[in-house]
């Protein structure tokens, strides 16, 4: 998603344990387990703003995960032929396993997203042309699947209507399979469907599945995120087979203040999700409000006991439906403000110390005022 951000910026690492507080909803009672906690603050790292790279222009990093046999790690850009075709790089997030210092990042390839003929996808503006937003290594396979956020007209944009996808490619870029949408996540030209900037958003391998999330409502599950109330967002949950097999509502938070002045723009929703386990997930809400800037919190969520609603096409109207509950693991906006576009969310190496180790990423929009940031945390329980 394109929003922008403030320039102003702060290092409050003094505020980490006031930040790892909790709120909203209460895991499940059921659950021995103990919940994530972010336990501190490994360092940063940033990217110079349109860097070049093997003939492409890096930015617009929107989706991030690591093989966990090599060590290597996958960017993905939201870049929509703006300066290349849709592609995906892979580099090296340097992470000392013994301390946890995060002192360095590099890329080290780059392989262009291609339909299976080896042609190219449609540029912007055209139908079918892909938005990729998420990324995701799969070991089993040595594959990765990338989510399209697809597009469609609006009161604002005259484009063609491009369905949602999540696709299969090899590490060449080539697309190898997909998975079935279910047909209330359809893209349409009415009001019905996703919004525009509102499809997959977010995406991550379970123990026994692949989910996937939309970053905001339906038309027909209700109105977008004010500061006045949240809105429902549908996390889907396929089998490796590629067969949807349940939906969950997800419970966005309203706005944490109104556009200034009120009639400006703001926009929210999730924009990555991690498994913990088959139940448990790490989600990262983000928002943007004109005259306030970025807001990001990371949640963790469990399913267990939420409705599934993959046969329902509204959330408005029916019967009432248990969301998911959510539990707030760190609050970014306070941790670094001003808060950038917080898009990649993935797990990096296991530390000597037993602590796992846990990346965040900005898309900086290949806008000058905003930045391609990596922050790095360990966490326990995870």
């Amino acid at each position: 998603m394109r929003i922008r951000s403030t320039k102003r910026r702060v290092v409050v690492l003094a505020l980490l344990p006031v930040l790892l507080a909790t709120t909203g909803a209460a895991v499940p009672a059921e659950d021995t387990r103990p919940a994530l906690r972010v336990t501190r603050f490994l360092g940063e790292q940033t990217l110079p703003h349109k860097m070049p790279f093997q003939d492409t222009t890096v930015g617009g990093l929107s989706g991030i995960d690591r093989d966990p046999r090599t060590g290597t790690w996958y960017f993905i850009s939201d870049d929509r032929w703006r300066y290349q075709p849709p592609r995906f790089y892979t580099g090296a997030l340097d992470i000392d396993r013994r301390t946890g210092r995060f002192d360095g990042v590099r890329l080290t390839g780059v392989a262009i997203l291609r339909p299976p003929d080896g042609s190219s996808y449609p540029e912007y503006g055209k139908p079918g042309s892909p938005d990729p937003e998420t990324i995701r290594f799969d070991p089993a396979s040595g594959r990765v699947l990338w989510g399209s956020e697809g597009d469609r007209p609006d009161e604002r944009t005259t484009v063609p209507v491009s369905r949602l996808t999540v696709r299969w490619a090899g590490r060449d870029g080539r697309e190898a399979g997909e998975l079935r949408v279910p047909r209330n996540l359809t893209m349409t030209d009415t009001d019905r469907g996703p919004r525009r900037n509102f499809g997959f958003e977010g995406l991550t391998f379970t123990p026994d599945g692949i989910a996937a999330i939309v970053e905001g409502p339906l038309y027909q599950d209700g109105e977008p995120v004010t500061a006045e109330h949240g809105a429902p967002a549908r996390i889907t949950v396929w089998n490796r087979g590629g067969s949807p097999r349940a939906q969950y509502a997800y419970p966005l938070d309203p706005l944490p203040a109104a556009p200034v002045p009120p009639a400006r723009l703001s926009d929210s929703g999730v924009s990555e999700i991690l498994a913990l386990d088959s139940h448990r997930y790490l989600a990262l809400e983000r928002s943007w409000i004109e005259g306030a800037g970025y807001a990001a919190r990371l949640y963790e969520i469990d399913l267990r006991g939420a409705t599934n609603v993959l046969a329902r096409d509204s959330l408005s109207t029916g019967p009432a439906y248990r969301p998911v509950t959510k539990r707030l693991v760190l609050d970014l906006t306070r941790f670094r403000p001003p808060a950038q576009n917080m898009e990649s969310l993935a797990f990096g190496p296991r530390l000597a110390s037993g602590e796992c180790s846990l990346v965040l990423g900005s898309d900086d929009n290949f806008d000058p005022t905003e930045t391609t940031r990596f922050l790095a945390f360990a966490a326990r329980d995870c």
